[in-house]
């Protein structure tokens, strides 16, 4: 779980709107679908590894990943959730 204070200070690098911690729930299901391997990320790459953690940008429609606690901001590496519903 990432410090309330930097998920506060962090913003979507794209529209600068925040983002918020990702729940179990919505973890699980991309998980899901990564392993079923349906998941790519923006830059076109398909996303193998789990998602330990992320932090979802304001309308919930991308998911920036966390990885070894730290937030990957990077457009390209945003993974877009309207491929797990």
């Amino acid at each position: 779980m990432m410090d309330k204070r930097l998920i506060d200070i962090l913003a979507c690098p794209e529209k600068q709107t925040p983002l918020a911690e990702a729940d179990a729930a919505l973890l699980a299901k991309l998980n899901h679908a990564i392993a079923a391997g349906q998941v790519k990320n923006r830059g076109g790459a398909k996303v193998e590894e789990p998602v330990v953690a992320g932090l979802v940008r304001e309308g919930a429609d991308y998911l920036y990943p966390i990885v070894d606690d730290i937030p990957v901001l990077l457009i390209d590496e945003a993974i877009a959730l309207d491929q797990i519903t």
